[in-house]
């Protein structure tokens, strides 16, 4: 995986956004964060915010300018949410995500997100090798600090190869249902179906056929199949131990499929 790039956060006014943006550089493996001039500062009450970050919030470090921050960087990317009239290049989050974590090869880079109230200067802005904007409705624009911090650092860690990782599998893996017990299935749900009446003017070959369509589109392995068919064997259960009778064209219903010839007397 490519490295990550540093978060530098200016004059970041509110502890609580100081707290998620440091909870979402965890989330999404940044290893860095700078603070430029925060107004309030507290180790302690920041990691209260984001649990379990500590070794992060330890490597904070603090300076009186951007340029102080960015120094040792060889390329820069800021946030901003105002249209340039000045020529500069512009990404969208996911190309200049990409293209950030593409020069890591050459040296530290960063991304910059300004104040809560105003953003970046024109001279920050102008201190920075590309700026990016997230496409939000125009009629407001503004995100919350740790928002826009949200959407780069995700964007980065896809970058760096973060959709690669595995989606952790189930603890237990089943087996596919096999066909004899889909068939077991749609012959206890047909017994139910009769039991409760539910046909009534409806054609029985029609309804079944499209309950079949649908658990065939479910795809169910077997632990969900035989989940399935346990729900319909427990309706006709439900309605014997209530002493209602299954009516005459339930009987019969539900029985263990009989493969050709099975019980026939070959004479031999």
């Amino acid at each position: 995986m490519h490295p990550a790039p540093i978060l530098v956060l200016v004059q970041p006014q509110d502890i609580v956004n100081i707290g998620s943006a440091v909870r979402i550089a965890k989330n999404f493996g940044l290893s860095q964060v700078r603070l430029v001039r925060p107004e309030i500062f507290d180790a302690w009450r920041i990691e209260g915010i984001a649990h379990n970050t500590g070794d992060l919030i330890e490597r904070i470090t603090r300076h009186e300018t951007l340029a102080d921050a960015i120094a040792d960087c060889t390329w820069t990317l800021a946030l901003t949410a105002r249209e340039r009239a000045a020529k500069r290049t512009v990404y969208r989050p996911g190309p200049g995500a990409a293209e950030l974590v593409a020069r890591t090869e050459s040296g530290p880079v960063a991304f910059v997100v300004g104040r809560e109230d105003k953003g970046l200067t024109n001279e920050e802005l102008d201190a920075c090798s590309a700026l990016v904007t997230i496409p939000t409705n125009p009629e407001y624009k503004s995100l919350n600090l740790a928002q826009a911090v949200a959407i780069m650092c995700y964007e980065t860690w896809l970058a760096r190869g973060g959709e690669r990782r595995p989606i952790k599998p189930p603890r237990k893996p089943a087996e596919p249902a096999s066909m004899e017990l889909l068939e077991r299935l749609f012959a206890d749900w047909g017994r139910a179906l009769w039991a409760i009446e539910f046909f009534k003017t409806r054609q029985p070959d029609h309804v079944l056929r499209s309950w079949r369509e649908i658990l065939y589109r479910a795809e169910l392995d077997a632990r969900e199949a035989s989940l399935v068919r346990a729900m319909g064997i427990e309706v006709v259960r439900f309605l014997g131990r209530r002493g209602l009778a299954l009516p005459p064209e339930a009987e019969g219903i539900g029985e263990p499929p009989v493969s050709p010839g099975a019980g026939e007397d070959t004479g031999s």
